[in-house]
Order: C-alpha cells, then sequence, then structure tokens
C-alpha cells in the first residue's frame, strides 16, 4: 500500500512540475528553414497563393514574436493555408530553433547565409 501511494505521489509532482523551457538554437535551424528561405529570404517577394500578397522578411524580428506567429499559424490563429502547413510541421524545439535563427539575421539578410 505505501508503494501504491508513494506512486501516486510522484505522478502528481510529476504533472505538476512545469515543463522546462524550450531553448532556440540558430546553429541547428540551419537543416530546418529550407522552408522559409523560399518565401521569406528574398527581398521584395510576393506571393501568389491563396492571393498576391508582400511577403515579409523574417530576419531581425525577435525570436518571441517569430514563435508567437508560428504557434498561432499552428492553431489556426493566423489564416494562410501555407503558413499552417509549414507550421503544422514543426515541433515546438523546431519552432524555438527557427525563430532563433532569424532573430540572429538582419532586416535586409537572406536565410542562405
Amino acid at each position: 500500500m505505501k508503494k501504491i501511494t508513494a506512486l501516486l505521489v510522484l505522478a502528481g509532482i510529476a504533472q505538476i512540475a512545469p515543463a522546462a523551457d524550450v531553448v532556440g538554437n540558430a546553429q541547428n535551424a540551419k537543416a530546418k528553414i529550407e522552408m522559409c528561405i523560399g518565401c521569406h529570404g528574398i527581398p521584395g517577394y510576393k506571393a501568389t497563393f491563396p492571393e498576391v500578397f508582400q511577403v515579409p522578411m523574417i530576419g531581425g524580428q525577435s525570436a518571441k514574436y517569430i514563435e508567437s506567429a508560428l504557434k498561432a499559424y499552428q492553431k489556426g490563429d493566423r489564416k494562410h493555408p501555407s503558413m499552417k502547413g509549414i507550421a503544422s510541421s514543426l515541433s515546438d524545439q523546431d519552432i524555438a530553433d527557427v525563430a532563433a535563427f532569424y532573430a540572429q539575421q538582419t532586416v535586409t539578410a537572406t536565410a542562405a547565409k
């Protein structure tokens, strides 16, 4: 009985313990940004799906902003079919790494660097 009680207590503590924050690693992102470069790495690029619009350069944006935007695309809070598909394929670690990478870039830098 004591073992069962101890296991239940440990299980309860494990659920209460906060999850460790995911820390982005810009070096790890270099293998993850291929999907981003095609649009966000071209100055003045305009996409035509689902409509014609100016694609923002994301180099130099804050990591928190990029993480927030990608998670909003995952949830469907931001509406863009291509971005939802891309964001949905990313793990929390992928998002943190990509955000760290672009936060270190300059506004005019391309992702190919």
